[in-house]
């Protein structure tokens, strides 16, 4: 039976609706007040684009931004590299309980980022925290520290629970991948003699390629986007040593009640975002296509 084009307009609209009311009509509001010298009460001033050109000459705003490049380039080797890995393995003909594997591994994702902020800072903690604790059980106490005080060091600390989060939600996708792949083809290859290592990069690899582009692109966005770890463990300290873009539109808004100032704010996150996630994926993109004409 064919339907009639109102129909599947109908179908649509609640969905459409949904979407703009909690996506569309935020990001014009955002924009709208970006406009403003607004404090968050009734009086707002109009300053054109003001506060779109301060932003791009924000040192914090911009050290913010390579925060947030940083954490990205770590969790994309962390992350998808371990879960890679982990998948592989797991793949593999000799590997026993991998249901339990796979459980243990992808726990840690049904965490809150709350919880995950909790358990890391008593990790990190000076005095009770299990890293200081082994250092000192091992002979190495005088190199014990307040870890997240550390401004060379807090990035990357930040990073691990990031890291150990996420490996499992993307080695679940990976692993779904793999489970496509018909096992005669590696069994044949291995026959024809080839090593452990040439069937992951000749045949694994290219096999789900797609898929982790998927899992670059997820991976991209959501720490582009990161907050929540931030605000748990650090609350971008010491200083701005682990701030983040949206960490310190958070702060710029709510708590320096620079409401138009962090509106804007918040759009060129969003604009620069999309820019990061679109040109890393047109990039793998182009790789994987030009590998495939090779």
């Amino acid at each position: 039976m064919k339907v009639k084009k109102p129909m599947i307009f109908l179908y649509l609209l609640p969905g459409i609706l949904w979407y703009s009311f909690i996506i569309l009509i935020p990001i014009c509001l955002a924009f709208y007040y970006g406009l403003f010298n607004w404090s968050g009460g009734t009086k707002m001033i109009y300053q054109g684009f003001k506060n779109f050109a301060d932003v791009l000459t924000d040192d914090v705003f911009f050290q913010s931004l390579k925060n947030n490049i940083y954490l990205t380039v770590v969790c994309l080797i962390g992350q998808i590299g371990i879960a890679f890995i982990l998948a592989v393995l797991l793949n593999g003909r000799y590997v026993r309980f991998k249901g339990f594997h796979r459980t243990m591994t992808y726990f840690p994702a049904v965490l809150s980022a709350v919880v995950i902020g909790f358990i890391w800072n008593l990790i990190y903690d000076y005095h009770y925290g299990l890293l200081n604790t082994l250092l000192r059980m091992t002979g190495f106490g005088d190199r014990a520290q307040a870890w997240l005080n550390n401004d060379k060091l807090v990035l990357m600390l930040v990073a691990v629970p990031l890291v150990w989060q996420y490996v499992g939600y993307y080695l679940i996708i990976i692993m779904s991948a793999l489970s496509s792949v018909d096992p005669q083809i590696f069994e044949v290859a291995e026959i024809d003699g080839a090593s452990g290592f040439q069937r992951v990069i000749y045949i694994t690899l290219p096999l789900v390629k797609n898929t982790l582009i998927v899992c670059v692109t997820l991976c991209i966005a959501g720490n582009m986007k990161i907050f929540d770890h931030i605000y748990a463990m650090t609350g971008g300290g010491p200083g701005t040593a682990s701030s983040v873009m949206a960490m310190y539109a958070y702060k710029t808004s709510f708590l320096s009640y620079k409401m138009g100032y962090g509106s804007a704010m918040s759009i060129v996150i969003l604009i620069v975002s999309f820019i990061l996630v679109a040109g890393s994926q047109g990039i793998l993109l182009r790789f994987t296509k030009n590998k495939e004409v090779e």
